[in-house]
């Protein structure tokens, strides 16, 4: 009696379910076949439902379930990538291609012995012949520990729980999903499929798979009540087969019904043995008949892993490889009984199915033996873990046999097998005594080594190794590509030798899959970055569409790689509507195959494909074009010096409408944010460089753009193929362009500089333009990080600054860098403890020199001093020639914290060097470090103004700290932003082309990630007012907020939502400690948040208070306090001369009053006689101004001692009064907090008080001195001025 209820009512709603729902009964569950109207019978088979497809999104999987034995040790899960690229496994899954994507993958196995994960599929039941599964595939050996023989396999778990291995993928480490086909076959009873790894150690993740897809795996359906197309026979079922899958050997109908009625057939599955077939041989080296067990059953490689008659291991089959005792003889043949001859009419027929796997397989030839011995049918090297059906016509007048022969390959694994062989009846054994055939001359021994065939480069006299590599140039080149289809499509060569026309067309095939026609070269290469594969092409006919046709290449260490060219549709309806193509095949390191892929809608004479004029152009490896401005280059018509690497997972791509050359031209791109983007790397290489003596510099403008860009890095290659890492930037950068400039030391070998964009980020852009190579040493670079190199900087003094990163830092140092905020970023870092550093002694940091400009610049740069007493870090700018003059100075321990520091430089066309200056305390355990300087071509901004963002990021930073943010706040304009929603307008300008801070939610990135915008360290405050302005539309789900962060805890101050257009925000801040301001976007789906005029008043709260009088920064008075001396010591010039004007003025004075009087004199003053008109004068006649003081001068007037006296007095007593007011209106001000101070220092406006003043009384002086030059006039003269 059952006891566990769950298990009593799952088993219910089942049987209800079933008796409800007659398509959800076990009979029709998973056999690829909806027979429910919305596919439930279908759900959780291993794939979804209508699309048999499964991405592993779902938490069910599909169904598939981990059954690792030791699942603790080695396992299966279900995983993402995480939210840095990892060093280890995919760095995304392959269906959605980003972070948020989901795959199986393995877990982190460390085991002395061999280890074993098995994820198993669900039940499934009854597949087709043409059964198969896509996939993607991840091999990577991230540990450098080796993957071992058999990281990863596939198997059917049979009914009676026996298993057949069915895929086995060669174990080839690389970084990228791989795609790969596992060919199941025809399954009439309920199985499951098993994926293995196994691995005694790996890291996590390097073993994974994703996007299965079950293709054509369901059986033919029935057609109740009608009747089969012409061409076509009816099963049991009541489903049609085509004529030609009756009798071959295999069970199409899925009953059986077509295999049935074969009377007169002779067929062959070596079940009971070998039938009439002889497996004796001239060669040493011999068929067997075995079957899978007898091989292997614990070894993946060995064996074909099952027989194609019962697709099982206990099936027998013909097999042939490497023997035990090592290679004797490549060869091996078999043949069948003589037959008797044949005709056109009732050619003899033999279908056959073959296997060939592995390196060992060289190819396999059906020849006849009458006369002579000559080939009817061949099948070049590997095809892969598939039995392939063949079909081979015979037409002789003479007794044969035919003779299947195998060519074999001393290599590690694989080998060749034969099954199911039928023979139709007109295929009669005859039992006349015939001699043996002569048999043929062996072929001649190459010219020259394997890897110099066909690798474009003639190393034989009579070019015999170049002949039959592909290229149409040859009488015989045509006949090197070899048709490789297992569909029921084919290649063939039509060769006309009187018109010499010559093209490959496809053609019908006997193949079972349901694939595309392919025909492959011979291994070619390698091959350089110029080389060109030329061809025409015709899909022509009546239909609209006529099919599918496309390029690929096939590495020898990579596998398969993506389409190179394709064409969908059709040419023309002529047959002469040929078109050309001049395709790139670019530098392939390895040696590659490549091959024309073709699909028909329908074959008939109505619709060809062909393939004509196949060249290959410059394909040599050492073939480098010339190009005429070398690496320098802007792209607006070529790549110049630089091309594509094909070793590496995705191209750089030309970039039209978007440069920094003319605005409108080209550059060179990577979208991260493209969906078919897969991988980690793309890579731009140069042309090989020649050695020098001297130092390079290589400079150039990009753009890292987005909230999740990923990494731009620039790099040396050696001729060893080693990489150094010269330059790199990552996180967010603003849609603007950058001008870098990348040291490149001088060599001694060839060598090559590499772009390399790092795809670890899916929402963002990276791009390059305007590249130049100079042979000279590079000057300061505006922006340096210390990533890779030192950027020109070196020591000297007592103690050296060392390039350090957190994994090499010991007792002292930062733990992390600034620019990556991880341990593997580097700084520049000085020990400042007193046993390193004595007190006093210094350690300085020196830049190249950089030329002079007259305008002021600033330089920001991240600087970190640990430990108590840890010194002074000191910056200075030195001048070529002269004094170097201080702009930076600090000398506190503040934490372990990075701070901004920066200061102005002001050089007036004189070249100057930067010098970071480390002076020793006496500290234990201290030092200093810098990081990440740049030199902004704009002066610094006071702490507290306004951010625009007209000018940058002003003191806002992005973190980069991966435990605190995911995502970046943007720099943009309207004008520049082409991808991204946001609003039409800045707050700023209130045009397009201003600038504000942006954070966007897309599909790109998971929902709810964030991104943090922090300040510069602010000193406490009794309250402090943050202005700013923000926009989000009504339609964004998006969130603002805003944090005050102390002690590296987080304090809310504001939660936005639903803003709609710019408005103003204003938050008061109070903090007991130092604190930074945080804004905080969290990411919705759609809409986004933008930030523009950004304020914070340092002690002076919203309400305009003065809260922090002794708190209050001191601003930087020297120009105020400069001039208040300047105005102070003219003033007390003024003063003394005065006095000593003073003194001889009285002289002067007593001298005059002793003098007889001016008969005027009695009289002085002014007159009461203004104007004495005339009714027709037009003058005014002014009467005489007798002893006016201004007007006569000081002296001519006549006055008294005491009268000159007090005049003097009064300007001495003036000149103290405006002393005293200088200096308590500087007082005064220096008290006002520096948001509400004037623009202009109190003693600079007294000094133009000042200047004015003096500039009167030295015009009065002037006009005195003319007046006592000129001669006196008549007493009563009177003067007379114009109207």
């Amino acid at each position: 009696m059952m006891k566990n209820p769950p298990v009593v009512l799952l088993l219910t709603l089942q049987l209800v379910g079933s008796w409800a729902f007659p398509c959800l009964s076990q009979e029709l569950r998973c056999d690829f076949v909806c027979d429910c109207t919305d596919c439930a019978d279908e759900r959780e088979c291993g794939y979804a439902r209508r699309t048999f497809e499964c991405d592993f999104e779902d938490e069910g999987i599909c169904g598939w379930t981990d059954q690792s034995i030791n699942a603790a040790v080695y396992s299966w899960e279900r995983r993402q990538r995480g939210d840095t690229l990892p060093d280890s496994g995919p760095s995304s899954d392959f269906t959605i291609g980003t972070a948020t994507g989901s795959f199986m993958g393995v877990t982190a196995v460390k085991t002395s012995s061999l280890s074993s994960a098995v994820l198993t599929s669900p039940v499934m039941k009854d597949s087709s012949p043409t059964c198969r599964i896509r996939l993607r595939y991840f091999l990577w050996d991230s540990g450098h520990t080796g993957l071992g023989s058999s990281p990863l396999w596939a198997s059917i778990l049979h009914h009676d729980s026996s298993e057949a291995v069915v895929w086995r993928p060669e174990a080839i480490s690389v970084r990228g999903w791989r795609e790969a086909t596992i060919y199941l076959g025809r399954i009439p009873a309920t199985f499951q499929i098993r994926l293995h790894s196994q691995r005694s150690m790996g890291t996590r993740g390097d073993v994974a798979v994703d996007q299965l897809e079950f293709l054509d795996c369901a059986l033919p359906l029935p057609l109740p009540g009608e009747e089969c197309p012409a061409g076509m026979m009816k099963c049991k079922s009541e489903s049609c087969v085509n004529l030609r899958q009756v009798c071959d050997g295999s069970d199409d109908c899925g009953d059986g019904s077509d295999e049935e009625h074969c009377a007169g057939f002779r067929r062959c599955d070596f079940e009971e043995g070998l039938c009439d077939w002889n497996l004796d041989s001239l060669s040493t080296l011999t068929w067997v008949r075995k079957n899978q067990e007898q091989i292997s059953i614990t070894d993946p490689l060995k064996g074909p892993g099952r027989d194609h008659s019962n697709n099982s291991i206990t099936g027998h089959f013909l097999y042939v490889t490497v023997p035990d005792g090592g290679l004797t003889a490549d060869w091996a043949a078999f043949q069948s009984p003589q037959l008797e001859p044949t005709n056109s009419s009732h050619p003899c027929k033999m279908v056959m199915y073959t296997h060939q796997f592995g390196p060992r397989s060289g190819g396999l030839t059906v020849l006849v033996a009458d006369r002579n011995i000559y080939p009817v049918w061949e099948r070049a090297g590997a095809i892969g873990d598939v039995w392939v059906k063949a079909e081979v016509e015979i037409v002789t007048d003479a007794v044969f046999q035919i003779v299947i022969m195998a060519a074999i390959r001393d290599f590690a694994y694989g080998g060749i097998a034969v099954d199911s062989i039928v023979l139709s009846p007109e295929c009669r054994v005859t039992f006349v005594n015939q001699t043996w055939a002569k048999f043929p001359d062996p072929p001649k021994d190459p010219c020259t080594e394997p890897d110099k065939m066909c690798d474009f480069h003639v190393d034989c006299k009579d070019e015999g190794d170049e002949a039959k590599c592909g290229d149409f140039s040859y009488d015989d080149g045509s006949t090197g590509w070899t048709d490789t289809s297992i569909g029921s499509q084919q290649w063939v060569l039509y060769k006309n030798f009187t018109s010499k026309e010559e093209y490959l067309y496809v053609a019908k095939a006997p193949g079972q899959q349901l694939t595309d026609a392919q025909t492959r070269t011979p291994i070619l290469g390698p091959t350089g970055p110029a080389c060109t594969m030329k061809f025409d092409y015709a899909l022509t006919g009546n239909p609209s569409h006529i099919g599918e046709l496309s390029v690929r290449v096939i590495d020898s260490q990579l596998g398969p790689l993506p389409r190179l060219w394709e064409f969908s549709g059709k040419t023309g309806t002529q047959e002469e509507s040929w078109q050309h193509v001049d395709l790139s095949i670019g530098q392939r390191r390895n040696r590659i195959q490549l091959v024309f892929e073709a699909r028909a809608k329908k074959l008939c004479p109505c619709a060809k494909i062909r393939v004509r004029n196949v060249h290959f152009v410059d394909c040599h490896a050492d073939y480098f074009p010339f190009a005429p401005t070398a690496l320098s280059c802007n792209f607006e018509s070529d790549l110049c010096g630089w091309y594509q690497d094909n070793s590496d997972n995705y191209d750089w791509t030309m970039l039209h409408g978007m440069d920094h050359t003319i605005g409108v031209g080209r550059s060179l791109a990577v979208d991260m944010w493209s969906p078919p983007l897969r991988g980690v790397f793309g890579r731009l290489m140069s042309f090989p460089q020649s050695p020098g003596l001297t130092d390079y510099c290589l400079s150039f403008f990009y753009k890292l753009y987005g909230p999740d860009t990923g990494v731009l890095n620039v790099k040396l290659l050696d001729k060893g193929g080693s990489e150094t890492l010269l330059w790199t930037r990552s996180g967010a950068h603003g849609n603007t362009w950058h001008e870098a400039h990348c040291p490149v030391p001088h060599q001694l070998t060839n060598f090559q500089l590499m772009f390399e964009a790092v795809r670890s980020g899916f929402d963002g852009r990276l791009a390059i333009d305007d590249v130049t190579f100079v042979g000279r040493p590079c000057s300061v670079p505006r922006i340096c990080s210390f990533e890779g190199q030192q950027c020109g900087y070196s020591s000297s003094g007592k103690i050296n600054w060392l390039h350090r990163s957190g994994r090499t830092a010991t007792n002292t140092g930062p733990k992390i860098d600034h620019t990556l905020e991880t341990d593997r970023g580097f700084y520049m870092m000085v020990n400042t403890g007193a046993n390193i550093l004595p007190v006093g002694q210094t350690g300085v940091l020196t830049s190249a020199v950089r030329q002079g400009i007259a305008k002021t610049e600033c330089i920001h740069f991240w600087y970190h001093m640990g430990g108590e007493n840890p010194g002074s870090l000191k910056l200075y700018m030195k001048p070529v020639k002269g004094e170097r003059v201080e702009i930076f100075s600090d000398s506190l321990n503040q934490g372990d914290v990075w701070r901004r520091g920066s200061g102005n430089v002001s050089s007036t066309l004189v070249d100057w060097q930067f010098e970071f200056e480390a002076v020793g305390a006496g500290g234990k355990n201290t030092h200093i470090a810098v990081d990440d300087i740049f030199l902004s071509s704009h002066p610094c901004e006071d702490q507290g103004s306004p951010c625009s963002l007209e000018r940058g990021m002003c003191s806002w930073s992005n973190t980069q700290n991966i435990e605190v943010d995911k995502l970046d706040w943007e720099l943009t304009s309207p004008e520049a932003e082409t991808h991204y929603s946001t609003p039409g307008e800045d707050h700023t300008m209130g045009t397009e082309r201003g600038h504000f801070l942006f954070f966007p939610s897309t599909s790109r990135t998971a929902a709810n990630q964030n991104a943090q915008l922090l300040s510069s360290h602010l000193p406490s405050t009794r309250g402090t007012c943050l202005k700013f302005w923000a926009y989000l539309p009504y339609s964004s789900n998006s969130e603002l907020r805003v944090w005050r962060l102390a002690q590296n805890q987080l304090h809310q101050l504001l939660v936005v939502r639903e803003v709609g257009p710019w408005r103003r925000f204003d938050v008061n801040i109070t903090s007991f400690e130092e604190y930074q301001i945080v804004f905080e976007g969290i990411k919705g789906t759609s809409g986004f948040i933008a930030l523009d005029d950004i304020l914070y008043t340092v002690g002076v709260n919203c309400a305009k208070e003065i809260t922090d009088v002794d708190k209050l920064p001191k601003p930087d008075n020297a120009g105020g306090i400069a001039a208040s001396v300047i105005v102070v010591l003219l003033l007390i010039g003024t003063l003394i001369a005065l006095l000593i004007y003073f003194l001889r003025t009285r002289e002067e004075c007593s001298t005059s009053s002793a003098r007889p009087s001016s008969p005027y004199s009695a009289g002085a003053g002014f007159t009461n006689e203004t104007y004495e008109p005339g009714p027709t004068q037009d003058r005014v006649i002014i009467p005489l101004q007798r002893n006016h003081p201004m007007a006569a001068g000081f002296n001519n007037v006549s006055r008294t001692a005491r009268f000159c006296s007090s005049a003097v007095l009064i300007i001495i007593i003036i000149i103290i009064i405006i002393i005293i007011i200088i200096w308590t209106v500087w007082v005064c001000t220096a008290l006002i907090p520096e948001a509400r101070r004037p623009r202009m220092d109190p003693a600079v406006l007294i000094f133009l008080l000042y200047v004015m003043i003096a500039h009167e009384l030295v015009c009065g002086w002037m006009q005195s001195r003319k007046q006592r030059a000129k001669p006196r006039s008549p007493p009563d003269a009177p003067l007379v001025r114009s109207t």
